[in-house]
């Protein structure tokens, strides 16, 4: 049984769902697209953020109700004053009849009551389905079926508050002998690949992962286990003996299915290529006001070489004037999927056929076959540009004059004004993030560390680079909070002018001064075209925290000896602090910086 307290919450919970969420929150705001790990979450939690909404009818939910109604159905629904109410297993009800499947999948219309099973229970849910914060559609696709693939996906439901709902509408059991199926088959994450221990984890379902800060400065390609992975699915199982790559394009009678041995047939490039999720960063911008999205540090970033054939060679050769406006857009879609689409994502016509746009369609990183968390195996690789366009496990491409319907393109990866909140956020006022800003990052000082200052000097590394193929031509670096500038040591490979689609590692010996006791150490980065970064959040905040970047600096503390002693990042130590600035510029997209402190102080 359910603690009392339990069950009587969530029966106050029910009716403020049924009136005030249903009928007043503006279904934009019930279905609010997501930055996260998955779609639905944001939905989930939209009217926790929502607080009072105006909706399309002029009626208004208090906040108070809407944090009920978030109560009820969001992922954050943990909250609830203080606290949360920990809802007890329920005890089987013996009074309550047993179904087979096959009665259960008779139960699929409004008419015939809608029925799901989840574990050994059945539940009638008529009357939730047009409650369901992510929309009626979704949570039809398991009607007369087991919820168990979609929750097993859709972690977020995986809490005491949902599934305590959810016995609200318990009618009964399944028969034993089908009440147990194997955990396996309902999971779409049991094949998930092996991932290196070093990884710092996001999230497991979807995995999602960035290594540590420090290890992206030791080789200037990232080696394949410790490259940063981002996946919004589970991993696609794809047999290279049974692949075939479709090409169509929308109005034409195009249609084009290609093995990995005719791609093979043709040129083979291999190209020096940085990718970043636009995402990265965004725990620096979430300082200065809430964003929504993955807590990426500041290491959702990679580079490494890539093996395969032009994606313009692969068109031409099947007829496609790849020299003029034929098209507007090229998608791509992935063999990664949910319930009711596949990954997707588009760029711009023009950047697919560029003959100096190098976007691949490859089968090799660092000299070996793609790994499967990064697209074995064929992926399309579009260099200078945000990672979620370079679609892995690629199943599509699909020439057309509009871009990709995909939830991924043209309801996430998109900036906005700061003014701009999830209250007012029209998606389709924005642009798809495609170049990237220029950015620079210091990796080898975090708070809570220490790092040796020996000879008069401090070490001070970290990786710089800049989108749409602008290389970065200087790193400038200070000791004084940006007083007086050094210029760091730069390392990367030679690419041509505009082409430049690897990053910059850089380095500089500080020294420590002579007089006084702080040192205030700022990086910033300048790229071909003479983008710099900016040094305040404020202005460049965003909704959803992408395209985001910081400046850092480190303040050290000096007592006047170097010999064998050690700095220690200590945020607040002795009422002294140090500013990591990070900044940068933007040309195509909005671009966001945050201030980080920490105190560094040399112990002696």
């Amino acid at each position: 049984m359910f603690a009392p307290s339990c069950v009587g919450l969530r029966r106050l919970a029910r009716p403020v769902v049924s009136s005030a969420y249903a009928s007043s929150l503006p279904r934009t705001a019930a279905r609010a697209p997501s930055l996260w790990a998955s779609r639905p979450f944001s939905a989930l939690v939209a009217p926790l953020r929502a607080g009072g909404r105006q909706s399309s009818s002029s009626t208004t939910t208090s906040p108070f109700l809407a944090w009920l109604a978030a109560l009820g159905f969001g992922a954050g629904s943990l909250l609830f004053f203080k606290g949360y109410v920990s809802c007890e297993e329920p005890a089987e009800r013996k009074d309550l009849p047993v179904y087979t499947r096959e009665e259960v999948s008779k139960h699929t219309t409004p008419e015939t009551r809608i029925w799901v099973t989840y574990k050994d229970g059945v539940y009638d849910i008529t009357e939730f389905v047009e409650m369901h914060p992510g929309g009626a559609n979704k949570i039809m696709l398991a009607a007369g079926r087991s919820i168990d693939p979609f929750w097993a996906l859709y972690q977020q439901h995986n809490n005491d508050n949902v599934r305590g709902i959810l016995q609200e509408f318990l009618i009964g059991y399944l028969s034993p002998e089908e009440a147990h199926v194997a955990a396996d088959e309902n999971d779409p994450f049991a094949r998930e690949p092996e991932r290196h221990p070093a990884l710092n984890v996001g999230t497991l379902k979807p995995f999602n992962a960035e290594p540590p800060p420090e290890l992206l400065t030791d080789a200037l390609h990232t080696p394949n286990p410790l490259f940063f992975t981002r996946n919004h699915l589970p991993v696609p199982h794809v047999d290279p003996k049974d692949y075939r790559l479709h090409i169509t394009a929308d109005g034409t009678p195009l249609s084009v299915t290609l093995t990995l041995d005719d791609l093979r047939a043709f040129e083979e490039v291999t190209i020096d290529a940085t990718l970043q999720c636009g995402g990265n960063r965004r725990a620096e911008m979430s300082r200065a006001k809430d964003v929504r999205g993955l807590s990426w540090g500041v290491a959702a970033i990679s580079n490494a070489t890539w093996t395969g054939v032009r994606l313009r060679d692969v068109l031409r050769a099947r007829g496609v004037d790849v020299d003029g406006p034929a098209f507007q857009h090229v998608q791509f879609e992935g063999f990664d999927r949910d319930a009711t689409a596949s990954y997707g994502a588009s760029i711009p016509w023009s950047k697919a056929v560029d003959p100096n746009g190098d976007v691949l369609l490859v089968y090799k990183m660092n000299g070996e076959p793609l790994p499967l968390d990064h697209g074995f195996p064929l992926r399309v690789l579009v260099p200078g540009t945000v990672g979620a366009r370079s679609v892995k496990w690629l199943s599509k491409v699909i020439l057309s004059n509009e871009e990709s319907p995909s939830h991924w393109q043209r309801k996430d990866y998109k900036t906005f004004s700061p003014s701009v909140d999830w209250s007012n956020v029209d998606w389709a006022t924005s642009a798809a993030i495609q170049e990237m800003p220029v950015q620079s990052a210091i990796c080898n000082l975090k708070d809570g560390a220490s790092v040796p200052a020996s000879d008069g000097t401090v070490e001070v590394k970290g990786y710089a680079w800049s989108g749409g193929g602008k290389g970065v031509s200087r790193v400038d670096v200070s000791a004084d909070g940006g007083a007086t500038w050094e210029t760091a040591e730069l390392h990367t490979s030679p690419q041509p002018y505009n082409r430049q689609w690897g990053w910059t590692l850089w380095r500089a010996d500080l020294p420590v001064p002579s007089h006084g006791k702080h040192m205030d150490v700022v990086v910033r980065a300048q790229d071909s075209a003479c983008n710099t970064q900016p040094e305040r959040v404020e202005g460049i905040w965003n909704l959803a925290g992408c395209a985001t970047t910081r400046g850092t600096a480190c303040a050290f503390m000096w007592s006047g000896r170097s010999s064998d002693a050690a700095c220690f990042v200590g945020a607040g130590r002795k009422g002294l602090t140090m500013r990591l600035r990070s900044a940068r510029a933007s040309r195509h997209c909005s671009t966001v910086v945050s201030l980080e402190r920490c105190g560094i102080y040399l112990a002696v």
